[in-house]
């Protein structure tokens, strides 16, 4: 580390700690330990504050406690979800608390849009997993921490890369050419989720540990306040805050080591050579080699990371609660020659002045991470080359790697490239730089304390660099005497919003009301960064000559907001809102969209059963909205205009490559894609919330998809244009239940599950009707030129797989190569002879979690899984194959074990015999806590923790892992490890 960052974390931390120093000279010591007054069980986590302030602490594991007050403190109020609040005067030095039920336990806040509110009193379709309920186990990013946890809710990593992203869908997504991706919003800051140029997850910037709750936002009524990119849905992640009072440090260290479970069933060398000495085909007997190689033994490696996090929160004087936060993380991946590295910093401060009418949350976040990225073609490779053959050839030629060569010593352009080769020369590394920082303001009017200022000004910014060198020896790039290429790029998002808020309560009418409206305007800036691309020897490689040295990209967006919210006799509540939005990738004509949305509910439980011992909840929740998409790649869609030609289409003059002019297609009249959803949802809770959940039934329809389509023929415009065409119907059941079967003196036992079913529908896909089109081809495959697996049709879902029916030999029951039903009985087969069968995405989801606490041990699982979800096996039909085997241009590969299965020839690609069922049960995580209590002579206390991720999958599916972060094509994805961890927390 340099002395430059080492400063930068030192000095903050000295600072706060000399300030400290003489602050709390007049304080006084009080203990005590809170139970519940049912069976006088500890309650571990209830709070202990000082009354009139935010100064206070937690109980421990067996429910006791120790805060320093100041002498002048007369009150301390005891609150546990769950419990009803208890006050005691501080006149003792110790007390007994015993805590009752608090039957109206859903006093739990909520942070939503613009702001926060009790669970009970929420409207709409909103999800609050806080970090206790966190997935446990080695989290690089945050959007990990809620695998399994939300209803409706599917996260899919990308395979086992270090620092990789996550699909992230909630209630499956509404659009089909821009982002199905949600919003994300960070303090209050709604962040740009599109990457930046070096980073292959930009949420991994995030630290997880610095993440106090993250929120998940389903139906219109909780997002159509974000109007302008919440139609699919909202994720709002809030970070850890200051609280007053003396310092405290939290450090924590996680030890990690992944190892692979699986590999691709591929053939052995001892195979592979008797599978061609029965073909008998003497060329290629001799091309064989005497090694036994198993090349993905070759490339994977056990994977070694840490984590280690340091903080410290307190308050300077009473006035200045803070929180500072620095942590590192190293991980290897799984692929030799990956690696992540981060370095974060957070920072929140959170004063109050003027007699606390005003309050100021200071919120800063930077990371700088450092990746190498592996070649992830070694991966493919690695199932394809042929193990016959070493890994070095004993020559200096090629790095010193065997590699398929020519009669002239060159390597033949289309064989597979030795997969190791692949890794060690080759360098592909970046550096990303993220800081994330807003400044919050809420300003109670000392003459009008009813009516709020809120100020929020926010910044993100990006910027991402790397180099992805080749080296000269390599086979890969050997014509062109190595690569040197690199990139750069820059975002930029700005933030001003400016809102009042006015809340009253309305006793003469039993009635409790707040209305908000504001103003907010959004701006993106992107500069990309254009280099031409090297040989190792300095000249430059031709073709690679940038249009232009940098381009910058902007849009902006300006949009106006309102809320309100009514409460009557504290059971009868109504939300209404509406968005005006106005984006500049519309025209004027077209750019402004307006967003409204209600909501309704009905406490039944405080009409019927307000005296209830048994229920405590019972709640109806109805609302209906509309939200927008603007999410598409192309900012300027609407004008016409003239573009540079690729790299791939430009002239030639002697050794001199240049680019030409054409014009790009445009839409005039592209407008807003829009989502209209209905929800109706029941919350329950009863015996003191020890049985609580919901139900909620929803229907989403997008209109006016923003859709990218291919361009008529004798158009003067290129390729495609995006444009408004389509619609799409989704609708759906969540389902979520969460238990405490067992709560007694030394055992609590919770679990919870949550099943979600989705449905989701093409409706329209043209402008003008056409009983000539039969749908759009999609889900592009290796194999072949320009197949495709699937197609977007009505009445369908999207990426339904369209493939021809495979006929079987009745008695091996093996698939006859080349035969397929002729469906439409005109004695040929054709295109008109595929048809329409299963898809990718899942009909099902659900997740499961247990935790036990026994005095001081904590055990926990966590899974989920889908059903009804289908994958094209592409591994096999690109692979199993004898063609592949002896390939035509003179070199051998392997094959995957599904060839006995087969026994094809040819690649069959559109035959139904690779589409399989990929339901999956995965055990995410089992793990195992123990409270090891005061340590360094009662200056700290000490957790430890151990866990395993990805246990096991239960699946039919005959490929390598049936959960894809795709919509349904296997092609060989970077394999998850299963992960072993240690940790250890400590208190001080």
């Amino acid at each position: 580390m340099s002395l430059k960052r080492l400063l930068t974390i030192a000095l903050p931390l000295l600072f706060l700690t000399l300030l400290q120093q003489g602050v709390y000279a007049q304080t006084k010591t009080i203990s005590g330990k809170v139970t519940d007054s049912k069976d006088g069980s500890p309650i571990v986590g209830a709070t202990v504050l000082v009354k009139g302030t935010s100064s206070g602490v937690q109980t421990g594991a067996d429910g006791s406690f120790t805060i320093t007050v100041p002498a002048s403190a007369k009150t301390l109020v005891i609150s546990s979800v769950g419990f009803a609040s208890q006050e005691i005067s501080t006149s003792a030095a110790s007390f007994a608390i015993a805590l009752g039920p608090d039957n109206a336990a859903l006093g739990e806040v909520v942070v939503v849009a613009y702001g926060t509110r009790k669970k009970s009193d929420l409207t709409g379709a909103v999800t609050s997993v806080t970090a206790k309920e966190f997935q446990k186990g080695v989290i690089n990013s945050p959007e990990q921490l809620l695998t399994g946890k939300v209803a409706g809710l599917q996260i899919t990593t990308g395979g086992g890369a270090a620092g990789g992203g996550s699909r992230i869908r909630i209630r499956g997504g509404a659009s089909l050419n821009s982002s199905n991706d949600p919003l994300i919003v960070i303090d209050g800051v709604p962040v740009d989720g599109g990457g930046v140029a070096g980073s292959a997850n930009i949420l991994n910037t995030i630290n997880p540990n610095d993440i106090e709750s993250m929120n998940v936002l389903k139906d219109a009524a909780a997002t159509a306040l974000y109007g302008s990119r919440a139609s699919n849905g909202v994720l709002i992640v809030t970070t850890k805050k200051g609280t007053s009072g003396k310092p405290k440090f939290n450090f924590n260290s996680t030890l990690s080591l992944g190892q692979l479970t699986d590999k691709v069933d591929v053939l052995s060398a001892g195979e592979i050579r008797s599978l061609i000495r029965e073909e008998g085909n003497e060329s290629f007997l001799r091309l064989l080699g005497s090694a036994n190689t198993d090349w993905q033994d070759q490339i994977f490696q056990d994977a070694v990371g840490f984590d280690n996090n340091f903080n410290v929160s307190g308050s300077l004087g009473k006035k200045l609660p803070y929180r500072l936060s620095v942590g590192y993380l190293n991980q290897e991946g799984t692929l030799k020659t990956n690696e992540f590295d981060r370095f974060s910093t957070s920072l929140n401060l959170n004063p109050k002045f003027f007699d606390d009418h005003l309050t100021l949350n200071v919120a800063v976040k930077t990371a700088t991470t450092a990746n190498r990225f592996a070649d992830e073609g070694a991966i493919g490779a690695a199932v394809t080359f042929d193990p016959t053959q070493p890994v070095f050839s004993g020559k200096q030629e090629w790095g010193g790697y065997y590699e398929w060569l020519q009669s002239d010593g060159l390597p033949i352009n289309l064989a597979t490239r030795n997969p190791v080769g692949l890794l060690n020369l080759r360098d592909n590394r970046s550096n990303v730089f993220r800081f994330i920082g807003n400044v919050q303001a809420d300003y109670k009017l000392h003459f009008f304390p009813d009516l709020h200022v809120l100020v929020n000004l926010g910044v993100e910014y990006n910027e991402g660099e790397g180099r992805d060198i080749f080296d000269r020896r390599s086979a890969t790039n050997f014509r062109t005497n190595g690569r040197v290429s690199q990139y750069r790029q820059m975002k930029r998002n700005q933030l001003a919003d400016v809102s009042l808020f006015y809340t009253k309560d309305l006793p003469s009418i039993n009635s409790k009301l707040d209305v908000l409206v504001g103003h907010s305007y959004q701006d993106f800036l992107i500069k990309n960064y254009n280099f031409a691309a090297f040989g190792q020897d300095g000249r430059q490689i031709p073709g690679t000559t940038p249009n232009f040295p940098f381009d910058e990209p902007r849009y902006r967006l300006e949009s106006y907001l309102g809320r309100l919210n009514y409460t009557l006799a504290n059971k009868y509540l109504l939300t209404a809102s509406i968005r005006r939005d106005a984006s500049s990738k519309f025209s004027p004509d077209t750019r402004v969209g307006y967003f409204p949305a209600v909501a309704v509910a009905w406490k039944i439980n405080e009409e019927f059963f307000r005296n209830s011992n048994t229920l405590n909840d019972l709640k109806l929740r109805m609302s209906w909205g509309v939200t927008g998409q603007q999410d598409i790649g192309d900012f300027y869609s609407y004008l016409p205009r003239y573009t540079a030609s690729n790299q791939t289409a430009q002239y030639q003059f002697g050794n001199s490559f240049f680019s030409f002019l054409r014009p790009a297609g445009y839409d005039p009249n592209i407008k807003w894609e829009t989502t209209e959803t209905y929800n109706l949802g029941l919350d329950f809770g009863f015996l003191n919330n020890r049985i609580s959940g919901s139900v909620d039934v929803y229907q989403k329809k997008t209109r006016d998809l923003l859709s990218t389509v291919p361009v008529a023929p004798g158009s003067n415009f290129v390729n495609l244009i995006t444009t408004n065409v389509g619609n799409i119907d989704n609708k759906g059941v969540e389902f979520v239940l969460n238990t405490v079967p067992v709560r007694t003196n030394n055992l609590t036992w919770d679990f919870g599950f949550n099943v979600t079913y989705q449905d989701i529908k093409i409706t329209n896909l043209l402008k003008q009707e056409d009983p000539a089109f039969t749908g759009i081809d999609v889900l592009g495959i290796q194999g072949g030129t320009g197949n495709t697996i699937a197609k977007h049709v009505v009445g369908y879902r999207p990426y339904t797989y369209f493939v021809y029916k495979q006929v079987y030999d009745p008695e091996t029951n093996k698939p006859i190569e080349g035969l397929y039903e002729d469906l439409n009985r005109d004695g040929v087969i054709n295109q008109s002879d595929r048809y329409l069968t299963q898809q990718g995405a899942p009909n099902f989801l659900f997740g499961i979690n247990t935790q036990i606490n026994y005095k001081r041990f904590m055990f926990g699982l966590a899974g989920h899984g889908t059903t009804g979800n289908y994958i094209y096996n592409n591994v096999n039909s690109e692979r199993a194959a004898f063609r592949n085997v002896q390939n035509p241009i003179n070199f051998v590969q392997n094959t995957t074990r599904s060839y006995f299965n087969t026994g094809f020839f040819n690649n069959q690609y559109l035959s139904d015999h690779y589409i399989e069922n990929a339901s999956f049960f995965r055990l995410d995580n089992i793990n195992l806590g123990y409270t090891v209590g005061k340590v360094l002579q009662g200056k700290a206390n000490m957790r430890l923790g151990v866990s395993i991720q990805n246990v096991f999958v239960i699946t039919k599916y005959s490929g390598l892992d049936p959960e894809l972060a795709n919509d349904g094509v296997d092609n060989t994805i970077y394999p998850r490890p299963r992960i072993y961890s240690l940790g250890m927390n400590l208190d001080f």
